[in-house]
């Protein structure tokens, strides 16, 4: 007689996708009074009146890690790397002058393996309290035979909230209006494919530091997150743009927001570059027209600010712990970035 088949058999274990679940629900646990229900139900209830807001406008972004995951899991790095999507996230909700509101995670493996789940699942709501919004929940899926053992694919999803007239999209920046720079960690969650190809073809950097950190600890140095530097500013007029630098880079940023007739010049020669990138070209060859597509630069966020204020916001900021300063100008145009100038590498 044959043995039966069982969905265990098939490869997936109902018992550790319960014990994994109970040893989520610490890492959920949260005080935030908008949570109506606890982990365990089909979906999380959050309470949307928002009294403080005469006209609220509802911001939603879904997002990945690219793959940072895939580097972050070949050094057990896993935390950082969940870190990173979560800041990702909230930065792409944020530029809206949005204040985080809710956080959902998505977990997609060929197994479950429990204490790295858990592990994932703690980094999650971490990040997310860091960037003072709450992981309410989410989905682990157990994939067998479609994911590889051992591989996981995460994604994440957020909802945030913005007074409608107090939006941040660009529709205000005027000619004459300054580009700021707000300095990134590093690399953070884009051309990693690229770096990997370097790792690989020129492993010799792995032998390098940055400002006396191990080559491979600054790449996986998370995303930074810019809501609690910024949230005092989303009520300052002089305010009036905001983009996020992930893939593409400024050019392919800043053009986001732009309003019609309106162009941004930048000048490449006052973008303080993040010491990692001297480190990726010297290995790899890069060229820099091709960094700037490709990486940040070691510009996290590019903020358009009335150049009156621009000194207010720079010292604001300053005292917030980010690095701000001026790197171009709104002119006329056709919402294009236009270059100037060439990067410096000492």
């Amino acid at each position: 007689m044959t043995n039966p088949i069982s969905y265990k058999s098939a490869g997936v274990d109902r018992d550790t996708e319960n014990q994994t679940k109970e040893e989520m629900a610490g890492a959920l646990e949260t005080s935030d009074p908008r949570v109506l229900n606890k982990i365990g139900a089909f979906a999380s209830l959050y309470d949307a009146k928002f009294s403080e807001y005469k006209h609220p406008v509802l911001v939603l972004k879904t997002e990945e890690p690219g793959t940072k995951q895939l580097l972050a899991a070949q050094h057990d790095r896993i935390e950082s790397v969940c870190h990173d999507l979560i800041n990702h996230l909230v930065n792409d909700c944020i530029v809206m002058g949005a204040k985080p509101l809710s956080i959902q995670d998505c977990i997609i493996c060929g197994k479950v393996e429990k204490p790295i789940v858990v592990r994932m699942v703690k980094a999650f709501a971490e990040a997310a309290k860091n960037n003072e919004c709450t992981l309410t929940g989410g989905e682990t899926s157990w994939q067998p035979g479609v994911i590889p053992e051992g591989t996981y694919i995460l994604t994440a999803s957020i909802v945030g909230v913005v007074e409608k007239e107090r939006v941040i999209d660009g529709s205000k920046i005027q000619e004459g209006d300054t580009v700021l720079a707000l300095a990134s960690s590093g690399v953070h969650t884009n051309g990693i494919s690229l770096v990997r190809k370097i790792i690989a073809e020129k492993p010799e950097i792995m032998n390098e530091t940055i400002d006396g950190t191990p080559f491979i600890d600054a790449v996986l140095t998370p995303h930074r997150a810019y809501y609690t530097s910024l949230k005092g500013l989303f009520d300052n007029d002089g305010l009036v743009g905001l983009a996020h630098i992930t893939g593409g880079g400024i050019e392919e940023n800043l053009n986001r927001i732009l309003p019609e007739g309106l162009a941004a010049r930048i000048d490449r020669s006052l973008i303080r570059v993040h010491p990692i990138f001297a480190v990726l070209k010297k290995h790899g060859s890069l060229d820099d027209n091709d960094m700037l597509r490709t990486f940040n630069m070691g510009v996290g966020i590019a903020a358009v600010v009335r150049s009156s204020e621009k000194e207010a916001i720079i010292a604001h900021l300053k005292g917030q712990g980010v690095e701000a300063y001026e790197i171009g100008a709104i002119v006329s145009g056709n919402r294009n970035v236009e270059f100037t100038g060439a990067l410096k590498w000492d």
